[in-house]
């Protein structure tokens, strides 16, 4: 077998720029701390978790064979779509490899995914919360003797990593760092552990009326971010005449689920693109009494929503395409709620103030006026065109 073109591999539909990369050495380290293993892997006994683009999955589905199965979870959607399209690409381009679209299966996070399983890839989180879970999991369902190679970036690492593994696992090497990467091997699961069925975790905010439920993975966890508690000061003020509303990039739902308390002549659709993130917004909207007003659903940006469709829809945007500070991710949901929103439709965004996103929004969706501004955060409101 070649060496896998790991260079051919892009990252769309995610952004894509000159200092985003779809695969690191981090990738190359944890497949080659787990090559021995995967030299004598059985179909169906390798999971791949949290990989970014498809570089950990399919390396190991050419290291495997053809019949590998491999198991694979991804919290982002753009990540999954990322998978599959160069799982394309090279069937197309590398005779050797015609067969890697059916060598792998996307599934979620359960006994689905880890049952049986003896050897699983990781790219480390950077969340602790989100590690806490998957190892768990991991722990919970996974055969006694499988064998978890997590991975990542040395800068993103911390040694309370360590700890969150030593809770589901009952050894664990930390290997020599190799360009400014490292693994964590870890074995002997503890399978009697039990936390792993305590997600999502739940707490009471009586200051907002709301309670949160979060996953591991979730952006803000069960707390609610200060951007966010910011532009629920003006839930009242979103075009008053509104009967829809689309609550995007949801996160664990808190704007969706004020909206539908506040509002009870609103129907609200949350979308995100992380399955944690709509797992835990359905958990919130139970929580809160509103499931039956609110739909959540998995979406990349508006992509299964039809154009001129939407009254109003609310964005706290992130900032970060993983540990780049980049504008790319909110320019596409602006331009994908511009195109969603109906002619004199409202889009209402909270957005560091820094990031001087006023003209973007102002060009691609339509008139932006300032709502509010305290010392860290805007809130404005784009009236489509």
């Amino acid at each position: 077998m070649p060496e896998f073109p790991f260079e051919s591999l892009r990252r769309r539909p995610d952004v894509e720029a000159a200092n985003l990369f779809a695969v690191d050495a981090s990738d190359r380290l944890i497949l080659d701390e787990a090559a021995a293993a995967l030299a004598v892997a059985a179909p169906g006994e390798v999971v791949v978790l949290e990989d970014h683009y498809g570089a950990l999955t399919l390396a190991a589905a050419a290291r495997v064979g053809a019949w590998a199965d491999i198991r694979v979870y991804q919290d982002a959607l753009s990540g999954e779509t990322a998978l599959d399209l160069n799982a394309a690409d090279l069937a197309g381009s590398v005779p050797e490899l015609v067969d890697i679209v059916g060598s792998y299966r996307h599934l979620p996070l359960g006994a689905e995914l880890l049952t049986g399983a003896r050897l699983v890839l990781l790219q480390l989180p950077r969340s602790l919360a989100a590690l806490d879970e998957l190892t768990g999991t991991i722990a919970r369902f996974a055969a006694p003797d499988v064998t978890l190679v997590a991975g990542g970036r040395i800068k993103h690492m911390t040694v309370a990593m360590n700890e969150v593994v030593r809770r589901h696992f009952g050894e664990l090497t930390v290997t020599p760092a190799r360009q400014k990467s490292r693994v964590l091997v870890a074995s002997r699961p503890l399978q009697g552990d039990a936390s792993a069925e305590t997600w999502p975790r739940s707490v009471v905010h009586p200051d907002l009326g709301l309670t949160v439920c979060a996953h591991g993975a979730a952006f803000a966890g069960t707390t609610i971010d200060i951007g966010t508690r910011f532009l629920l000061d003006f839930v009242d003020r979103m075009k008053p005449d509104a009967t829809t509303a689309i609550d995007l990039g949801c996160g664990t739902g808190v704007l969706a689920a004020a909206l539908a308390q506040r509002r009870p002549g609103l129907q609200v659709l949350a979308t995100d693109q992380s399955a944690a993130a709509v797992a835990s917004a359905t958990a919130t909207m139970r929580a809160n009494g509103v499931a039956d007003r609110v739909r959540v659903r998995r979406d990349d940006a508006l992509n299964a929503q039809p154009d001129a469709s939407a009254e109003l829809i609310v964005l706290n945007p992130p900032f970060h395409i993983g540990s780049s500070v980049h504008a790319g991710i909110a320019l596409k949901l602006f331009e994908d709620a511009a195109r969603v929103l109906c002619p004199g439709g409202e889009l209402w965004t909270v957005w560091n103030t820094h990031l001087g996103y006023r003209p973007a929004l102002t060009r691609l969706v339509g008139p932006t006026h300032q709502v509010a501004r305290n010392t860290k955060f805007t809130v404005t409101v784009s009236t489509r065109r």
